[in-house]
């Protein structure tokens, strides 16, 4: 579902995103573990964290989402524009 024009992500980009989240994602675990405070307080924080990551995914989701639907609706209209122009006769006289 892509157009000729749009920007391609290569493999080496998304290795790139996939490790940055995972070392971000486990040096948070491991700061919450080796904090100097009550459980209680680790697991609130290990609560926000979860909630903070699943909320990103589904942010993400959101926008690519709304970027697929665009990038329809365009197709779309470039398949209306070119039955249009495929139609029109500049010779066929006016009556």
């Amino acid at each position: 579902m892509s157009t000729p024009n749009s920007p391609k992500n290569t493999n080496a980009f998304f290795a790139q995103a996939g490790i940055s989240f995972a070392i971000a994602l486990l040096a948070m675990v491991f700061a919450i573990l080796n904090l100097p405070v009550d459980p209680w307080i680790r697991g609130f924080l290990g609560l926000g964290t979860l909630y903070l990551t699943t909320s990103a995914f589904t942010l993400a989701k959101c926008v690519r989402d709304a970027q697929e639907n665009q990038a329809v609706y365009a197709r779309l209209d470039q398949a209306r524009v070119d039955k249009i122009l495929s139609e029109h006769d500049p010779f066929k006289a006016v009556s």
